[in-house]
């Protein structure tokens, strides 16, 4: 179960200053089973465990803003950065971190490591080496439409195949991607992703 924690702040929303409070936002990803892959933002895995029944909560912050034509302070609501994710009853809290959740029938075709690619490029990552790489396993992909994850930073992390593609936001799981890949789910928290035809790959 997902719960949103309201948080009660006197300054900048952040992940130091969470409070304990009440719960605003909540979604489940409920169904098959799924593997919980966390990445840093360069793309380096911290985490990785599975369960049946996922339950994320959104914190809701409380931010102080002054405003200097009335001379007043006021009080805003907003979505932190923070998340409690509760996997099979187990807890779990998350600030920032780039966070996967896939359908265990949802096998990545290739898992990139970032310090192959690192060692392609000097230390220097770049858009044109990323695309090289996924150039470069073209023929891994089955499938006409290749996803490919990457973290904040542009780290490529996974890549998928399917035949149909397509991705939505789930109102009650803000700041999250819904990708389904041939009617399996794939949920992203703080990453990017491309959606590539296979033929534009060289």
């Amino acid at each position: 179960m997902v719960a949103i924690i309201l948080v009660l702040m006197a300054g900048i929303a952040g992940c130091a200053q969470m409070q304990s409070g009440i719960h605003d936002l909540h979604g489940s990803i409920i169904g098959n089973e799924y593997i919980i892959d966390i990445f840093d933002n360069s793309g380096i895995r911290t985490l990785k465990s599975h369960g049946k029944k996922i339950d994320i909560d959104n914190n809701i912050v409380e931010e102080k803003t002054y405003a200097s034509d009335t001379d007043q302070w006021y009080t805003t609501k907003n979505l932190s950065s923070v998340i409690t994710i509760t996997i099979d009853g187990k807890q779990l809290i998350s600030c920032g971190d780039t966070c996967i959740f896939y359908d265990k029938r949802l096998s990545p075709e290739y898992e990139f490591y970032l310090d192959q690619i690192e060692s392609d490029s000097s230390g220097l990552l770049s858009s044109t080496l990323i695309s090289g790489k996924v150039n470069s396993i073209k023929n891994k992909f089955g499938k006409p439409m290749v996803v490919v994850i990457k973290s904040q930073m542009g780290a490529p992390i996974y890549a998928f195949s399917g035949n149909k593609v397509y991705w939505e936001i789930e109102e009650d799981l803000p700041r999250f991607t819904k990708l389904m890949i041939d009617g399996k789910a794939l949920y992203i928290h703080r990453a990017n992703f491309q959606v590539i035809d296979k033929a534009l790959l060289d």
